[in-house]
């Protein structure tokens, strides 16, 4: 379950990935393990261990021989989970459609992890900034090392990053780059790099990472605002959700904005689940716990397993509370947006094991009012707010 543009290479007896293509590439879930990798997976992480603790953690890795290189947890789920240019896509789409007058220039990403989408967000038009949140120090960190230093100064100048909880994102602190990793950044034979080399540069403490807080940044108002990879589900109790959605409220633009987040659900999410997805170098593979269905809680772990040699079991696991598309429509309107829209699509069946799917049919969502229960179905849901 996650989303990615990637496709993923799949032997004939085995399913293949529903999904979109290109700038069109949409959420997507794994599939069944087949018995034979079980079995490499038990003898490579010994005997299942119950899962304890609740958000991401440390992962456990599982290593034979070999050494691992510079592997990282944020890269493969990066790879395997997340689709920028297909949410880009539908965030320009949704914002022409619901607000229109002018191109979508300032992004707000909360739960942001390393903050991919905005990186991409500010690949796509040199006008664009983009605001990260996120109370993973270390992810954000991995950003401004991998995916931020790529775009050198002007880069740099365009995103800011803050460390902290979205439900008090005012308190959240900025996280900057170490001082030689911007000036590695910049590039003398750009212009705007060797031009626009900033006091701070010179000035700054080079172990200082983190500084002022998002109350204290002077900010552009956000033309959209968005929560992804099912990050909402985190939030368990009502009040939060409403809080978390007024705060997301105030900082669009009195001009008119949105807050888009998705959500998965169907049968196969309210049940104990193992899916994977096959990548040309690793498998990635999607664990649902046991589905309570009184606090509508369950425990998603994601592990990876590379090749015979390595496996990352538990490299991110979560406590999720399952939402309802009503749900989130009746904590939007009380947090205040106008208008609330479901974009929605459905899944491959999970437990059909004879189906073929074409991993490249062009499958895209749907604005819907009314939608049958199936297997499985992902969804946008799009706030729009200031019109």
């Amino acid at each position: 379950m996650g989303k990615s543009g990637r496709k993923s290479k799949v032997s004939q007896r085995q399913r293949r990935i529903l999904h979109g293509v290109g700038d069109d590439a949409l959420p997507s879930s794994a599939y069944d393990i087949p018995e034979d990798l079980e079995v490499r997976g038990r003898r490579a992480d010994g005997e299942e261990e119950e899962e304890d603790g609740s958000g991401s953690g440390d992962a456990d890795l599982v290593e034979n021989e070999t050494s691992m290189g510079a592997l990282s947890k944020f890269d493969l789920y990066q790879q395997s989970v997340q689709s920028p240019k297909g949410d880009i896509s539908y965030l320009q789409k949704f914002f022409l459609m619901y607000v229109g007058g002018r191109r979508p220039l300032h992004l707000q990403e909360d739960f942001c992890g390393t903050a991919l989408l905005c990186s991409e967000w500010l690949h796509s038009d040199p006008r664009r900034t983009a605001v990260g949140l996120d109370l993973d120090l270390e992810a954000l960190n991995w950003c401004l090392e991998n995916n931020i230093s790529k775009f050198g100064y002007d880069g740099h100048s365009r995103i800011s990053l803050f460390h902290g909880n979205v439900l008090h994102p005012h308190k959240a602190h900025m996280v900057k780059p170490k001082v030689q990793d911007r000036i590695g950044a910049i590039d003398l034979n750009n212009p705007k790099d060797s031009m626009g080399t900033p006091q701070s540069i010179t000035d700054a403490n080079p172990r200082v990472r983190v500084c002022s807080t998002m109350e204290e940044t002077s900010l552009p108002s956000r033309d959209v605002v968005c929560a992804f990879n099912y990050s909402c589900c985190c939030l368990h109790q009502r009040e939060d959700l409403v809080k978390y959605f007024k705060h997301a409220l105030s900082v669009l633009s009195k001009k008119g904005g949105i807050f888009v987040m998705d959500l998965y659900g169907g049968i196969s999410s309210e049940r104990k689940l193992r899916l994977q997805r096959k990548f040309s170098n690793f498998t990635y593979i999607w664990e649902q716990g046991e589905f309570d269905i009184i606090s509508r809680r369950t425990r998603i772990s994601l592990h990876f397993h590379l090749g015979k040699k390595f496996t990352f079991r538990h490299a991110f696991s979560y406590d999720w509370r399952l939402w309802s598309l009503t749900e989130i429509k009746d904590c939007l309107e009380e947090a205040g947006f106008q208008s609330i829209h479901f974009w929605i699509r459905e899944m491959p069946n999970t437990e059909d094991e004879n189906l073929e799917y074409d991993a490249d049919s062009d499958v895209k969502y749907e604005e819907l009012s009314s939608f049958g229960q199936q297997d499985a179905w992902n969804a946008y849901v799009v706030g729009v707010a200031n019109l």
